[in-house]
């Protein structure tokens, strides 16, 4: 052009990170907003299917040892799904008010089988008669357990422990909740591995790539993706037990593959509603109450970390201390619950039902109260309950593929990562080394340290820490064999003692984001998401 000079080159876009967000965006249904009726009830329904797994998996494992046969493991899966939606509604009404599955503990499990090999039952001759000898124990131990977790929880001991929680704390000790369970994933999937693998494949189908695939109005596949892939992969397994394909193959085999050789339906009564001591009155022992007092606060600290999971994806603010010390007073009151009614086992936070809500993109908190529903309503129908709890497995592992790793990060969306655990990194700063450093740690020592405790108890048949008292051994066991207990307790230890008092410091480690939502009135939003119903906020007013 005449006079004038060449154009400029365009402006390149000036790269710009993501940013911060205080509530997680995309969730297609938040804490408050609940779905329509016909969608609430299907999703209701695949929360029960999900905490199924966990439901099954502990009695199955505890029950033989305590020398009950598949009418007693029928009947403790009847009551542990009956506690589970119990403690459920409590926890939806009046503890955290999150939609939060409360069912079994792992980390109970430890405990309850020192329990069981303990002398005084060794030398009971009659199964029956061992079984509930053993249960009795059982529930006594848990009973003074439980009041570990309501002391705590509202006297607001455990709220000023929170207090101090960063986003750089929380991070290791949330991501571990899912990532430290990993044993329950592939190792499951890899024991009947011509279900299990389909499972995965099918779910990762179903949720990820078909949605962007065929365009309908709603979406479908990936909300419903449990449902479907359980129905096609559980109709497949009838099939080749139906065919014989298991005919010759080895007894573990068919216990994990066929459909018909878990023993629940055959042991199920038609219909029967759990009642408080049913199998006699309870039998305590200081010992066993003291390990399953520590096991009792392990469980605790894991429930943390996946009670902040919950509130992310149910798109609400970060849980309040007084909010959080208020639901876990109300997990010592299910704990109690279920001792008194007999499920040998603790309660905690369905760390599997946390990534459903991811899955799905719903985090309502009526959905989680329709699934309790579900819950109670099937342990009852014993039979038909029995229907759903034989899924093989497998199927269940491969689920805990997916569930688990939502918990450390959640990559569901091409437009959107977000993260339960790794994105509260978001708040941090990540060119410090103080913030790698910590991180990187505690991550470390979280899957090292029990790494240690785990192979040393698989090929000893015992813990590095064995004296002649077997509840203190499990004392010290049982905490350093849990990943998140580790991995959370270097990283709130190392967060509040390096450099603490450094303006610059409290920046790096994202404390000042969480300034808001550390008192409850300091947020509007806290009172939508967690204010008590029936205005019960005069009479137990949160601060």
């Amino acid at each position: 052009m005449a006079g004038g000079g060449a154009a400029p080159p365009p402006k390149q876009e000036e790269l710009q990170p993501h940013q911060v967000k205080d509530q997680l965006p995309s969730v297609s249904y938040c804490i408050t907003s609940p779905p329509p009726w016909p969608e609430a009830v299907i999703l209701g329904f695949q929360h029960y299917i999900v905490m199924l797994g966990t439901s099954v998996i502990i009695p199955s494992a505890l029950v033989p040892q305590m020398g009950g046969g598949n009418e007693e493991k029928a009947r403790v899966i009847q009551t542990l799904l009956f506690v589970a939606g119990i403690n459920t509604l409590c926890q939806s009404f009046f503890g955290t008010r999150l939609p939060a599955v409360m069912g079994g503990s792992y980390t109970i499990v430890a405990p309850t089988i020192s329990i069981i090999l303990a002398g005084r039952y060794s030398n009971e001759a009659d199964p029956h008669e061992k079984f509930l000898r053993t249960m009795r124990g059982t529930q006594g131990a848990l009973i003074i357990a439980s009041t570990i977790q309501i002391i705590l929880g509202f006297s607001g001991l455990w709220r000023n422990v929170v207090r101090f929680l960063s986003p750089l704390s929380a991070v290791p000790l949330i991501s571990l909740a899912g990532f430290g369970l990993y044993e329950l994933g592939f190792p499951g999937v890899a024991k009947c591995v011509e279900i299990g693998l389909p499972e995965i494949i099918l779910l990762l189908v179903f949720s990820q790539y078909l949605p962007h695939v065929i365009h309908v109005a709603k979406p479908v596949f990936d909300r419903f993706a449990v449902i479907f892939t359980i129905a096609i992969v559980w109709l497949y397994a009838y099939i080749l037990t139906a065919s014989g394909a298991y005919k010759n193959a080895r007894p573990k085999t068919q216990m994990h593959c066929r459909v018909d050789r878990s023993g629940i339906i055959s042991g199920a009564p038609w219909i029967r509603v759990p009642f408080p001591f049913q199998w006699g009155a309870p039998t305590f022992d200081a010992g066993e109450s003291f390990a399953m007092m520590m096991a009792s606060f392990v469980a605790l600290v894991e429930s943390t970390g996946t009670f902040i999971a919950v509130s992310r994806y149910a798109s609400a603010t970060m849980i309040p201390p007084s909010v959080l010390g208020r639901g876990i007073g109300w997990q010592g009151i299910g704990t109690l619950i279920g001792a008194f009614f007999g499920t040998a086992n603790g309660t905690a936070v369905s760390v599997e039902n946390a990534g459903l809500l991811a899955l799905t993109h719903v985090g309502s908190r009526r959905v989680v109260q329709i699934s309790a529903g579900f819950m109670i309503f099937f342990s009852i129908l014993g039979k038909f309950g029995a229907i759903f709890a034989s899924i093989p497995l497998p199927i269940f592992a491969a689920l805990y593929c997916i569930f688990f790793a939502y918990i450390v990060s959640k990559l569901s969306m091409p437009l959107f990562a977000g993260a339960c655990g790794l994105s509260f990194l978001q708040f941090c700063n990540l060119n410090s080394f103080r913030t790698k450093f910590i991180v990187g740690f505690s991550f470390f020592m979280g899957l090292s340290v029990p790494q240690y405790f785990n192979e040393y108890t698989s090929v000893a048949g015992y813990g590095p820490v064995h004296t002649g008292a077997r509840w203190f051994n499990d004392m010290i066991n049982v905490p350093f064999a849990s990943k998140p207990f580790v991995a959370g307790l270097i990283a709130y230890f190392l967060d509040n003692t390096i450099q603490r008092r450094d303006n610059g410091v409290r920046r790096d480690r994202g404390y000042h984001w969480w300034d808001k939502f550390r008192s409850f009135k300091t947020d509007t939003r806290s009172e939508e998401f967690y204010s008590l119903p029936f205005n019960l906020n005069k009479f137990f007013p949160s601060v």
